[in-house]
């Protein structure tokens, strides 16, 4: 006999799931009877919340869903600010959980795992949550998923299988196969006609790419040198123009010199991005000014009516989009594009203070060793900084949990995902607060052998919050955190651990650690490293 749990692995396998995150348990052990032989890796992370951070790093570096295996109760609670965090950035997140059967579920009578209502706890940070009651649904819910995340604004899916469905026979059901996806959507030809003529008209226009934008970098190059327009990238579009490219302006736009750069634009066309405050009003004082036309491309409806109203709204996937505009456009001379940009980055580069400029450096000296590297981040000075100011060499190559949802101790295991899902040199950015999160998952890179690189940024407790916490005249409390010695710690965990001495010797510890079969932790003491790029004018 064949079960549910067994078809739904087929059944994902079809669809091309080559990886499944997750930790066995009384009531998921059903999915994983037709593991053995299915094709798809099994990752063991040490908590919920890092199986979902690694979906989450898997998707953003892949652009493929990231599939977790999660219990009823408390394995829903434990991953819901992982998916919360996805939600909140569109990244595709399968998240596949039990629940008690019917007589049970929701009962009040307290069985193992109960919630009064789980699937509605799910639809709070998904693009739909589903209870399965007949195995027949199957085959649909999962198509379901899977055309949001190739037509739709990506965002996490939660699929609940009671654990008396998931023995039941499905030997009757339908062959597993994949359903094709529908189409994604593509712009009206009289809309880029409308476009083509704005773009035309104007004499300074500029370009907001998103992470949107990550899948559609050969057509919006095309389209910023047509046009001679800067190309302002947020953090989840950086790399749709290559580090070193003259019109390429990686930097958050609220800072002064960005926001006048978008501000002096008489066009601007935001593609794929949804204007989020933590990145357009990161000081929240009411958002960048548009004083010129703006084109909005955006594939969900209703995200392109939020804030600024748009000239032209284009609701279409991305690179479509682009791709039309590009077609219709004719080439300029180059102008002062490149001027403009140079000034923008200058400026931002100028604004940073010393901690900032060293994270900077950092993030600069890896991306330089390893170009093919990708950098995921958590909320520690180095980020902050590369939120600033940092200029990928390619999309996907580098995103943090500091803008949008905002969590700590995402870091880490989304980096475990996105070297599982890439197989590229992977870089985990993480002050010694945030790693107190997640520290285990260390365990659950060793076990999977994975080369990953995680650089430690240590100043002995919450320091951005301490340095808040003055500036607005109140105490520190709860800031100055005991501070355990992380190198002993990875050690035992079976990783390689040193402490840099010295920011020239970065390089070659990079190096040697990304020829590695097991995790190695670099600690860099925020004021050591500070003062020796300060000092070297860096």
């Amino acid at each position: 006999m064949k079960t549910v749990g067994t078809y739904l692995v087929e059944l994902l396998a079809a669809y091309g799931v080559d990886t499944v995150f997750g930790i066995p348990g009384v009531h998921t052990v059903e999915m994983y009877r037709g593991l053995p032989g299915s094709g798809i890796r099994h990752i063991t992370p040490r908590h919920e919340q890092g199986a979902g951070f690694m979906a989450d790093g898997y998707a953003r570096a892949t652009g493929k869903p990231g599939v977790c295996f999660i219990i009823s109760g408390p394995g829903l609670t434990n991953i819901a600010t992982a998916m919360a965090q996805a939600y909140g950035d569109s990244v595709p997140m399968l998240v596949i959980t039990s629940v008690n059967p019917p007589g049970r579920m929701g009962s009040g009578d307290g069985y193992l795992h109960e919630l009064p209502d789980q699937r509605q706890l799910g639809r709070q940070f998904t693009a739909f949550s589903h209870t399965v009651l007949r195995a027949e649904e199957l085959p649909q819910v999962v198509a379901r998923a899977f055309a949001v995340f190739a037509s739709a604004r990506p965002r996490p899916v939660h699929i609940e299988l009671p654990i008396d469905l998931l023995t039941q026979d499905a030997s009757a059901l339908p062959p597993t196969k994949r359903r094709p996806a529908p189409m994604r959507p593509a712009p009206q030809q009289q809309a880029i006609a409308a476009a083509a003529a704005m773009c035309a008209a104007a004499r300074r226009p500029v370009i907001l790419a998103g992470g949107g934008a990550a899948d559609a970098s050969a057509p919006l190059h095309a389209l910023a040198e047509a046009l001679d327009a800067p190309v302002l990238m947020t953090v989840n579009g950086r790399g749709v123009l290559p580090a070193g490219h003259p019109l390429g302006v990686q930097c958050n736009p609220s800072l002064e010199p960005t926001a006048a750069l978008i501000k002096a634009a008489d066009l601007v066309i935001a593609a794929g991005t949804e204007f989020g405050p933590t990145e357009f009003d990161f000081y929240d004082t009411g958002g960048v000014r548009i004083t010129g036309k703006l084109i909005r491309i955006d594939i969900d409806p209703e995200q392109a009516m939020r804030g600024r109203p748009a000239d032209l709204a284009l609701i279409s996937d991305t690179a479509l989009a682009l791709a039309a505009l590009v077609a219709a456009v004719s080439p300029r001379p180059k102008g002062d594009g490149a001027r403009q940009a140079k000034s923008a980055r200058a400026g931002i580069r100028q604004m940073l203070n010393p901690v900032l400029r060293a994270g900077v450096h950092l993030m600069e000296v890896v991306r330089d060793t390893l170009p093919d590297v990708v950098m995921t981040g958590d909320s520690t000075q180095p980020v902050y900084a590369g939120c600033c100011d940092f200029a990928a060499n390619k999309p996907r190559s580098w995103f943090c949990s500091a803008t949008g949802y905002g969590t700590l101790g995402y870091a880490l295991p989304a980096a475990a995902g996105a070297l599982i899902g890439s197989g590229r040199p992977t870089v985990c950015l993480v002050g010694d607060g945030g790693i107190q999160f997640t520290l285990p998952e260390l365990g659950s890179a060793r076990e999977a052998e994975l080369p990953l690189i995680v650089l430690l940024w240590n100043n002995n407790g919450y320091g951005e919050i301490k340095t808040y916490m003055e500036a607005r005249g109140i105490e520190p409390i709860g800031v100055d955190i005991y501070t355990p010695d992380f190198l002993a710690i990875a050690r035992g965990f079976g990783c390689e651990a040193e402490k840099l001495e010295d920011p020239r010797d970065l390089p070659a510890k990079l190096k040697a650690a990304a020829a590695r079969n097991r995790p190695t932790v670099i600690e860099i003491s925020e004021a050591a490293y500070v003062a020796a790029v300060s000092e070297a004018g860096g």
